[in-house]
């Protein structure tokens, strides 16, 4: 009995590794296939999402140079209007008329440049300028912070809507004692 008991032991041990091994190999190949599916998978997300990305971007541009052409087409109507206004001031004060005609024409000089460019070829030529000319920029910078602080600053508080009547508002505050 002592025999079977060491038959049984050993005997299944071989095969029993056997499958150990068999069993380790087949879920080290499964890992391996699922970690390969995982990287394709991660692979396609990040190109769709770079496909994405470009789409979107190109959108975008192409949006706004049709902003660009939008607003070089209103800068030229500005300059047709400025045009027939120093037309009518021809007669009344022909050097009034003058400047105007050059302001137009300026315009009108910076409307056909903004129909000739994209959006990338004119934040290149806003940053050679900054480039360039820094001081400029920040001047431009700081009026137009000043202009928008002032403007917001100037604007009247606006005050809670009431139900009251605007003159019933101004009795009370009529009846008010304000003094020592």
């Amino acid at each position: 009995m002592n025999n079977q008991n060491m038959e049984r032991d050993s005997a299944p041990k071989t095969p029993d590794h056997s499958a150990k091994k068999d069993v380790g190999a087949t879920v080290s190949g499964a890992f391996s296939k699922a970690s390969d599916l995982a990287q394709e998978a991660a692979d396609t997300v990040k190109q769709s999402a770079a496909d994405g990305a470009s789409t979107v971007a190109s959108q975008v541009k192409e949006m706004l140079d049709r902003q660009v052409g939008s607003g070089a087409e209103v800068m030229g109507h500005l300059a047709s209007s400025t045009k027939r206004a120093a037309e009518d001031l021809d007669k009344s004060a022909p050097l009034v008329a003058g400047v105007v005609r050059t302001f137009a024409n300026r315009i009108d000089g910076y409307a056909d440049d903004l129909r000739d460019q994209s959006v990338d070829q004119l934040v290149r030529a806003a940053s050679d300028l900054t480039r360039r000319q820094p001081a400029l920029v920040f001047g431009l910078a700081a009026l137009a912070g000043f202009l928008t602080f002032r403007t917001l600053k100037s604007a009247p508080p606006a005050s809670p809507l009431s139900n009251e009547p605007m003159h019933e508002r101004n009795r009370q505050g009529a009846n008010e004692f304000h003094g020592t």
